[in-house]
């Protein structure tokens, strides 16, 4: 469950996306698609002075009382990335030996998969497109 950092006690506005920002003050920017009207583009605007430090591995977010809350993430980006580079690896060193397992295509053999191709077009040229 999150943990309240700071009491704040926000009331939200509709059209409007609260977040804590880099200086870990609470500011708020217009949404592109909410509030009804079109919305005027413009700087964010503060709404509370906290003065939060973020620790590392939790997300930060403005809970429904309107208080800043903070809950661990479930996941850690470190993890998956070493994860997957390694996966990455393994697949090229498959598709390298699958490369070196075929044997090179005959000239006849080439010639006969384009004509298929054409074939399938129907008639080749521009009078085919319209």
């Amino acid at each position: 469950m999150a943990t309240v950092v700071e009491k704040t006690g926000i009331k939200r506005e509709k059209g409007w996306l609260y977040y804590v920002d880099k200086k870990g003050d609470v500011s708020r920017a217009r949404m592109a698609r909410g509030g009804g009207k079109v919305p005027k583009k413009g700087k964010p605007q503060k709404v509370a002075k906290c003065g939060i430090r973020r620790e590392e591995g939790f997300l930060y977010f403005i809970d429904k009382k309107g208080n800043v809350a903070k809950v661990k993430m479930k996941r850690t980006g470190t993890r998956r990335r070493k994860s997957t580079a390694r996966r990455k690896t393994a697949a090229r060193g498959r598709t390298a030996a699958r490369r070196g397992a075929r044997k090179p295509m005959k000239r006849t053999a080439r010639r006969a998969t384009a004509k298929r191709r054409t074939a399938r077009r129907g008639t080749t040229g521009r009078r085919a497109r319209r």
